[in-house]
């Protein structure tokens, strides 16, 4: 009965291990820097609002990040949307299903489903793959159906995953650079980094100030428990 417990316990943890796969790099993103949060949103409208959606998001909601309405539709809009209408996209379920394989899912609570770190992973570990029918595979999401869309920053990478000898011993993966991007190594890192920083405040615009609310009540709850204990001691000094 003792082992079966522990392996409901630590079944979790098993399985997340045998799913982990490719190590994930820790997402060094700042929800409170607004330009990075600005940079972020530059990304996404042009390399990533082609196939997908950010539905429950509207345009006027990126006024928190410092930009004014007129910033926003000159500059982030690129359709006949209204800066009040949320961030959808003109490609069906079913064109994306016969062009990639898959319908290309909403993007509004991705970093809040996939994490941080994982979005910010995934978007640095492709690399070319003859036997994909898109040419690109990635290493943390194997025979994903989803191409390069940063390729022409990040430039064409190769992959070879060396098996090794020790039992149990993960690969070691060997990455090389086929051709250059417009951006390098350091400067490709910093737009992953805004853009999944403008990924994860999407998934909750209201995060900073739930954090700063939440701070303020926790405080004010802290000084009404000293004056509630003083006043519990009040009523029952003469209870014996």
């Amino acid at each position: 009965m003792k082992k079966l417990l522990l392996a409901i316990v630590f079944l979790p943890a098993v399985a997340l291990a045998a799913e982990a796969g490719y190590r994930l790099d820790r997402a060094p993103i700042d929800p409170k820097d607004l330009v990075s949060l600005q940079a972020g949103a530059r990304t996404f409208v042009n390399y990533c609002l082609n196939c997908h959606g950010a539905e429950f998001m509207r345009y006027n909601r990126l006024t928190d990040l410092g930009l004014t309405e007129t910033q926003i539709r000159d500059n982030l809009i690129f359709t006949d949307a209204k800066v009040g209408d949320t961030m959808k996209v003109a490609l069906t379920a079913k064109d994306g299903k016969a062009m990639f394989g898959a319908a290309p899912p909403d993007l509004t609570v991705v970093g809040r489903s996939r994490g941080a770190d994982w979005l910010y992973t995934y978007l640095r570990s492709f690399y070319r793959d003859p036997k994909s029918p898109t040419g690109w595979n990635n290493a943390v999401f194997p025979e994903v159906a989803m191409p390069h869309a940063l390729w022409t920053l990040q430039g064409e990478r190769a992959l070879e995953v060396v098996s090794r000898d020790a039992q149990h011993a993960p690969p070691e993966y060997k990455w090389s650079q086929l051709s250059p991007g417009a951006e390098n190594a350091v400067q490709y890192d910093t737009t992953v980094r805004d853009l999944v920083n403008f990924l994860v405040y999407v998934g909750e615009p209201a995060a900073n100030d739930r954090k700063r609310i939440g701070i303020v009540v926790l405080f004010a709850l802290g000084v009404l428990f000293i004056f509630a204990y003083a006043l519990k001691k009040e009523y029952w000094k003469d209870v014996k």
